[in-house]
This record gives C-alpha cells, sequence and structure tokens, in this order.
C-alpha cells in the first residue's frame, strides 16, 4: 500500500551541491536551517544522496565520480552501510538510526538514494541473504547492470531476489528512513525492451516496502520517464522522472514545457511526475570544480518553479542550505505559490507554442483559480489569455471580471472583458489568482 500524501513530497536533497560526498554533520546543519525556515513553508524531506556507503566518495574526481570497485561500507549479508569515517554515529551497526532519529526530532522526513539492485562484490562473496538459504549470487543478475555506476548487479525476479529486497527495505524501515529515491530504475539506455529488469525491480521494492508496514515514499530515477509505462510507475511508485538529471541551463528547462505537457494527466493522490531538483543557490561543490551560483537569471528561476508547481511536480532543492541568500530564500518561501503542488490543485497546458504557453490551475474543493503565462522568447513580449476559452475555467461560478492578483510581484492587475493582456520578461512568468 502506497503511502496517502497530500501533497507532492519537498525537501532538500544533498546531491547538486555536495555530488558523491555529503558528511552527517553537513547534513545536520541543512536539516537544522530547513527546519528553523522553511519547514513552515511545506519543506519537509532531508534525503542524502549517493554513495553514502562509499568510504572514499570524491577523492578521485578527477578521474571518476563513482570509483569502480571502491571502499565500501557492506554487512555481512550484501546491504550497504553508512561509510563510517562520513556517518560517524553509523558505528556498532547503526546504520542511519541516529541520523534518521536526529531528523525527526526535528519534526522533519529522512530519506536516502540507492542504486538498483544487489551490490557486486556480495555477489561474488556469495553473501547469505538475511534469514533465508539463498544467497546473493542466488539473487544477483549479472546480465543486468548500470551503464554510469559501477556498485550494482541487478536482482532477480524470483524468491531470492525478493527476500533481499525484503530484508534490504526492513533495514531501512528499522532505521526510520521515511523516503527511498531509487537510481537506474525509471529509464536506462543500456536497456530499450522488456529485457530491463528495472521494471520488475521497481514491483519488487514496492512489495517489500508494504511488508515492512511503513509509510515510505518510493522515488524512481533517472528519466525521462516512458509514457507507455506510466501504468506502472504510478501502481508501484510514488514519484518518477521525467527527464534526466536537470540543470540550471535554459536548453533544459525549455523542454521541460513539452514533458509535463506530455504527463499533466498522470499527476494524482500518491503519484507524482517528478521535474527533478532545483538548482538554485549555491551548487556544484562536490563536483571538483568548485562551488557556484545558480546560473538561471532570476526570471528563469520563477519560471522554472511556476511550471513545477503549477504542473504538481515534487519540489526538492539541492542548495546548501546554510549559504541561501536572501533572493533564494525569497522563492522557496512563496506560501501561495508552493501549494499549487497540493492534490486538491490540478494544473493543465492551456497552449504552448515556440514563443509562449499558458498553464491553468483549478483548486477542484475551493474553487480557486490561477493563469500562468511563460514568455519563451529572448526578449520581453506582451502575453495575452482569454479566460473564457481556459477549458478548466468553464461552466464554473464566479466572475472572472475586475482584478487580479499576480503573485510574484504581489501586485493587482484588472481584466479588460475577461482578458488578461500584459508584458512579460524574457524567459519569465507571470502567476496570477483570479
Amino acid at each position: 500500500m502506497k503511502p496517502t500524501m497530500d501533497k507532492a513530497p519537498m525537501g532538500w536533497n544533498s546531491y547538486d551541491y555536495y555530488d558523491t560526498t555529503v558528511t552527517e554533520e553537513q547534513v545536520k546543519k541543512n536539516a537544522d536551517y530547513l527546519a528553523a525556515h522553511l519547514k513552515e513553508y511545506g519543506w519537509e524531506y532531508v534525503v542524502v544522496d549517493i554513495q553514502w556507503y562509499a568510504r572514499d566518495a570524491g577523492s578521485r574526481r578527477d578521474q571518476f565520480q563513482y570509483i569502480p570497485f571502491g571502499d565500501m561500507e557492506m554487512d555481512g549479508y550484501g546491504r550497504y552501510q553508512p561509510a563510517v569515517n562520513r556517518f560517524p554515529s553509523s558505528a556498532g551497526g547503526k546504520g542511519f538510526g541516529p541520523l534518521a532519529a536526529y531528523i525527526h526530532d526535528l519534526g522533519l522526513r529522512f530519506g536516502i538514494h540507492i542504486m538498483r539492485g544487489i551490490p557486486r562484490l556480495a555477489a561474488h562473496r556469495h553473501l547469505p541473504v538475511e534469514g533465508t538459504a539463498y544467497t546473493a549470487a542466488d539473487t544477483a543478475d549479472p546480465a543486468s547492470i548500470c551503464g554510469w555506476n559501477p556498485d550494482m548487479y541487478g536482482v532477480r525476479d524470483n524468491a531470492a531476489g525478493q527476500a533481499y529486497y525484503d530484508s534490504l527495505v526492513q533495514m531501512y524501515a528499522d532505521w526510520g528512513v521515511d523516503y527511498i529515491k531509487c537510481d537506474d530504475i525509471c529509464d536506462s539506455w543500456m536497456y530499450r525492451n522488456d529485457s530491463f529488469s528495472g521494471w520488475h525491480e521497481t514491483r519488487m521494492l514496492q512489495e517489500a516496502i508494504g511488508k515492512t508496514g511503513r509509510n515510505i515514499v518510493l522515488s524512481l530515477s533517472p528519466g525521462p520517464a516512458h509514457i507507455d509505462r506510466a501504468w506502472q510507475y504510478e501502481k508501484y511508485a510514488n514519484m518518477w522522472r521525467i527527464t534526466d538529471d536537470f540543470w540550471d541551463r535554459w536548453e533544459l528547462l525549455l523542454p521541460m514545457f513539452a514533458r509535463c505537457e506530455l504527463w499533466q494527466n498522470h499527476v494524482a493522490q500518491g503519484s507524482y511526475p517528478d521535474c527533478d531538483m532545483l538548482p538554485l543557490g549555491r551548487l556544484g561543490k562536490g563536483f571538483g570544480h568548485g562551488e557556484r551560483d545558480c546560473n538561471f537569471t532570476k526570471e528563469e528561476q520563477k519560471t522554472m518553479l511556476t511550471l513545477w508547481c503549477i504542473f504538481g511536480s515534487p519540489l526538492m532543492v539541492g542548495a546548501e542550505l546554510t549559504k541561501l541568500d536572501e533572493w533564494t530564500r525569497w522563492l522557496l518561501t512563496r506560501k501561495e505559490i508552493l501549494k499549487l503542488t497540493g492534490n486538491a490543485y490540478v494544473g493543465r497546458q492551456v497552449e504552448r507554442d515556440g514563443q509562449h504557453a499558458v498553464w491553468s490551475c483549478l483548486n477542484r474543493e475551493t474553487g480557486e483559480r490561477y493563469l500562468a503565462l511563460f514568455n519563451l522568447r529572448e526578449e520581453e513580449q506582451v502575453l495575452s489569455c482569454d479566460l473564457d476559452e481556459v477549458e478548466q475555467f468553464a461552466r464554473r461560478p464566479g466572475s472572472l471580471d475586475g482584478k487580479v492578483k499576480e503573485l510574484w510581484s504581489e501586485t493587482w492587475v484588472d481584466l479588460e472583458q475577461g482578458k488578461i493582456s500584459q508584458p512579460v520578461p524574457a524567459h519569465g512568468t507571470k502567476l496570477y489568482k483570479l
């Protein structure tokens, strides 16, 4: 049974700033900031991203993002453990239990990144699967690998494979994990047909989660997700990436309008197509080139956040929170915009071409209506929308005359015969509450 959720998940993820190198102390400092400054606006998940089990993570970043056959922390049952040199509270077999407890004491939820499958080293050593007569060699499928990370073999669709996932996810539940981001499972450039074991491994993971009795969000990466597999994502996961890794470049933001159009009818309670993380604020320290500021203009940042919210995507910010500037903090605390990720709000694209896009949003319970104008051009232009032609607003009670509020500038705009017509900056947006 998937967890009950009243909105798309919102939180912080370590990847965009730390890559593979985040430590317990750094996670705690970001969690402290989240609890003190952002929790009241809906930000609640703290997610430790990839290779938290690698003791040597980042030590050869000029050669490898993921060191082949590196120095990994693993228990006797073939399950990765937090690297003790980076997460000292995990010593003595405690795993992420102490860190999860710290996060929970802040009133937040704790998440981890995992790779699909079972550690290759566990299979080579024939390590036992906890509580069974199976070994990791019975579980592992050496013909199923990840093309960009060398840590894992895929898991076979058999009793041994399910037993391994049951053992693994129960350990996570015992630690207090609330969110699992599983990678190399939503899409694979190596396997373009039904031979991809990620399809059955998604089902096996959700089955294992159900056996724990704990409400654990299952997030699938990377994208782009396959629209013909929408039924499977919706049945077995809570989030699935509709894009490959998203970074702060306009040439990556522009295609997101088409991706959101493709997936807009699949946003539902507990099932959220995922536009990927918000690359805002200070980024990139762990990638070997030094930290930097977000490359998006301020208008592009508002466009990104508006599209993610009105579409209904999960929101995961990747910045180093302790270094947030006032602008970024202001962006992340626009409560009236962030609430559009709630299940009652339904976003729909009204129109789109190479120059502009228009989205509407309707709250099915209260009747609240919103309209977003997006300028996709390189220069300012006047954008217009006749509200009578917006399908979501048809046959709904309430006047669409008078003044409407633009939520980013918090200014009021006159409607002229039910029509909005306003100048919008290059790559910018205007979001109206009607």
